[in-house]
């Protein structure tokens, strides 16, 4: 492997002897993107994204009103950040205006990854810039959450889909990032990784069951959301969200299409279309347009029929 590997590829280069020891007693898999994937304090991920956590844990100071939305990979992230961002922000920044900031900046730009992003690599960040209520983003299980946000006020959004759409979407977006680097994974090896629970930040199920039970012990500290609902009921649950966030909408914004519009403009067609989305690159390396595939639910079957 090379220094131009994209830094989401690389493994270990550029760690120190104290973390290269402290990663050698980790158990450890085949990865997904990097050569290894390890498990730390039940989940499993890549070194970056461990020492990512760990910085994470140890600095990040939460406020009462923040709000933090939390996904498996591969869950909706991207749609999802898009409509909390837009929903927030409505007063500051109207739907209907031709100059909104969704227009020009990937979601994942507008909600930065605390983990992957915020505390990666040695960054401090600085929340100065940071507008109230403080709008961020994690894949990481319940209990390894820095302890601020669990003793504070602030809201988290969690979001899941089906494990099957789940894993072919992760196997795509994986293989995707290794494209023109390495190999990329056969379904039927990732497959059975993913099955034992190494995926990730998996164990899959693990991570969904903490969080479906936080919502039920703490309805007002976290909201559960499934894609398949959404999908089905877009503007139910983009009612019910606003609500949880305590920013419900006004009858004068039903009646003039406010919700209408947001649907619209954070639609799957509507993304994946724009400039930024298409030729667009995030700080990692990464191009914007790997998070737009399909976007639909069941799309696993067209890789089961495909391989019959």
């Amino acid at each position: 492997m090379t220094t131009s590997l994209p830094k989401y590829l690389q493994d270990q280069e550029g760690l120190s002897e104290e973390c290269k020891n402290f990663f050698s007693v980790l158990p450890k898999e085949k990865g997904w993107m990097g050569s290894y994937i390890y498990n730390y304090q039940g989940f499993w991920a890549s070194p970056r994204t461990i020492q990512g956590v760990i910085a994470c844990q140890q600095q990040f100071q939460a406020q009462d009103s923040d709000i933090i939305l939390v996904t498996p990979p591969k869950s909706g992230t991207t749609w999802l950040k898009s409509l909390l961002f837009v929903l927030v922000n409505r007063m500051k920044h109207p739907v209907f205006e031709q100059n909104h900031p969704l227009l020009d900046k990937n979601p994942h730009d507008l909600i930065p990854f605390m983990e992957l992003t915020l505390y990666v690599d040695g960054h401090v960040p600085n929340f100065s810039a940071f507008t109230s209520p403080r709008l961020l983003s994690t894949h990481v299980p319940f209990a390894s959450l820095p302890k601020s946000v669990k003793d504070s006020k602030t809201k988290l959004v969690y979001l899941c889909r089906n494990p099957k759409d789940t894993f072919i979407s992760m196997w795509h977006f994986t293989n995707n990032l290794r494209l023109h680097h390495k190999d990329i994974h056969s379904i039927e090896e990732i497959f059975e990784s993913f099955c034992k629970g190494v995926s990730p930040y998996g164990p899959f199920w693990n991570h969904i069951l903490d969080y479906w039970k936080q919502s039920i012990e703490k309805p007002n500290k976290v909201l559960f959301l499934m894609y398949e609902e959404i999908k089905v009921q877009p503007k139910l649950q983009l009612k019910r969200l606003a609500e949880y966030l305590e920013c419900p909408f006004s009858i004068e914004e039903e009646n003039c299409g406010v919700m209408d519009e947001i649907l619209r403009m954070c639609s799957f067609e509507n993304l994946s279309n724009l400039e930024v989305n298409t030729n667009g690159k995030l700080s990692t390396g990464a191009e914007n347009k790997v998070f737009f595939r399909k976007g639909e639910v069941g799309d696993w079957k067209t890789i089961y029929h495909r391989n019959e």
